[in-house]
């Protein structure tokens, strides 16, 4: 073991896990509080569109400018400047008097948070130089991810049953002190020793691309089509021009060359349609656990809680196959078993079979977060972590993002197609034998869903196979590499 991290970088990684449960939290508990928060507000539909996803849509533009700027003025400087306005941010979230300034605050929110998770991420590259340590470290910055996720709705059911809505913000308060008070002492200073100037064309030109994808994907998932596919169009093509820059530029914002390496593309490739995967099994799943079965949004976020923590055991778990089996092994195993979670939905007429397929479908992907996820960061010198970093941020964020807009489409398809009397995918008739039929045309929808979601996670893992012939000359350290 070469350059073993010791006590003070365990220590740190314990801090950096904070960042990670805000960013996780943050995207998942606002959907419980959004109905009290819309009364007492009064949000129209349009302003709680926004007040959710205007977060989202900013993290997404934001997260690769992110990472390139901590490999220039310094992860730990930008990690703090980050938490510490995500904190204050939240403090005024959680007394917004109006839609508006709620939206407004939720959009800095997402620029703060658009530096936590590249920076968190490329720090642990430079505290855990060891591959195995670093391989273990990611694990438990995954696993506190997803579990955040999980952990979120339901932690703000319990915040909303004695608290105002207000409190789902002021979580993050003490967290981020925390983050302030220890970070500097913990945590190392790293920039790149010849970091160039920052490429301000290049992050106008990706932020204007991805924002303008993202938006027009969130925005096929809710039934429009001529602005969102003109949205996708145009982003297209800024981000063809900004592919194009990043070539012939001096000091690119992102090193496209990393993209010859076939591990580091295969794995990319496996975490965006992996996103699309879950994301569509979970709009899916959620939407058929209240309006099919009619949970509560508190009872279904339980029950949809395994989601998340099925990936975040998986995530701690990956570290202990590698010592069997080679990682790609190990990813391609664990696609296979998410690939037959999703067919245990193919089957779901009820709670039980759809809870033990969303459990085994994100067990399996935990290899791909915690190995994958390495490899990516492992495959750059130090000074570019926040760059491949950002990189498998945005990847997610995309997937999802597409997940979202091509399988919720599907879904609505396949609805019409059992039901053409109905409007929406939701169960609000009161007749019984329409009632029956509507539930049965829903519930074709999450069947149809699961074949997808088998297909694509069965595809991916024959990609990832395919690391086995380059990985030995790609991968640059012993615990990632075959």
């Amino acid at each position: 073991m070469e350059n073993p991290a010791g006590r003070r970088e365990w220590l740190g990684l314990a801090v950096l896990v904070l960042p990670t449960l805000l960013v996780a939290m943050d995207m998942t508990s606002l959907f419980l509080a959004l109905p009290q928060l819309s009364a007492e507000l009064g949000a129209s539909a349009t302003e709680q569109l926004w007040i959710t996803d205007s977060y989202g849509f900013v993290v997404a533009g934001f997260v690769i400018t992110m990472g390139t700027l901590g490999d220039r003025i310094g992860r730990r400087r930008l990690l703090l400047a980050g938490g510490g306005a995500f904190g204050a941010l939240s403090l005024v979230a959680a007394f917004s008097t109006s839609p508006e300034m709620l939206i407004v605050v939720r959009a800095a929110l997402g620029v703060a948070g658009a530096t936590l998770m590249p920076s968190t991420l490329a720090l642990i590259t430079n505290m855990f130089r060891d591959g195995r340590q670093r391989g273990k470290a990611i694990s438990i910055w995954a696993t506190c991810q997803f579990a955040g996720g999980a952990a979120g709705p339901v932690f703000a059911g319990f915040l909303l049953q004695h608290f105002a809505w207000g409190s789902v913000f002021l979580v993050a308060v003490p967290a981020v002190a925390v983050l302030l008070a220890a970070g500097p002492f913990l945590l190392p200073e790293f920039r790149a020793p010849a970091s160039g100037r920052l490429d301000l064309p290049g992050v106008a030109l990706s932020l204007a691309a991805v924002l303008l994808i993202v938006f027009g994907l969130k925005q096929l998932s809710v039934g429009e089509v001529a602005v969102p596919l003109a949205a996708i169009v145009a982003g297209t093509l800024l981000g063809a021009v900004f592919v194009r820059r990043q070539l012939t530029t001096a000091s690119p914002l992102l090193d496209l060359r990393l993209f010859r390496n076939g591990p580091f593309t295969a794995v990319l490739v496996a975490l965006v349609f992996a996103g699309v995967a879950m994301a569509g099994v979970g709009l899916l799943v959620t939407q058929y656990l209240q309006s099919v079965l009619g949970y509560s949004p508190l009872a279904s976020a339980v029950l949809f809680a395994p989601m998340g923590l099925g990936v975040a055991v998986g995530t701690m778990t990956a570290p202990a196959l590698t010592r069997r089996t080679t990682p790609a092994t190990a990813i391609a195993g664990g696609l296979v078993v998410s690939s037959a979670g999703s067919l245990l939905l193919v089957f779901t007429d009820g709670p039980a079979l759809v809870m033990a397929g969303i459990t085994v479908l994100a067990l399996g992907t935990g290899p791909l977060f915690a190995l994958g996820i390495g490899l990516v960061v492992g495959s750059v010198p130090p000074e570019r972590a926040g760059s491949a970093a950002s990189m498998a941020d945005t990847g997610n964020y995309l997937g999802g993002s597409l997940g979202l807009a091509l399988i919720g489409l599907t879904a609505t398809a396949v609805y019409h197609g059992v039901f053409p009397g109905g409007s929406t995918l939701a169960v609000d008739v009161t007749r019984p034998e329409v009632a029956d039929q509507a539930r049965h045309a829903f519930t074709t929808a999450v069947n149809v869903t699961g074949v997808i979601a088998a297909v694509l996670f069965a595809g991916l893992a024959m990609l990832v196979t395919t690391m086995r012939r380059t990985a030995p000359a790609a991968a640059p350290e012993p615990a990632l590499a075959e």
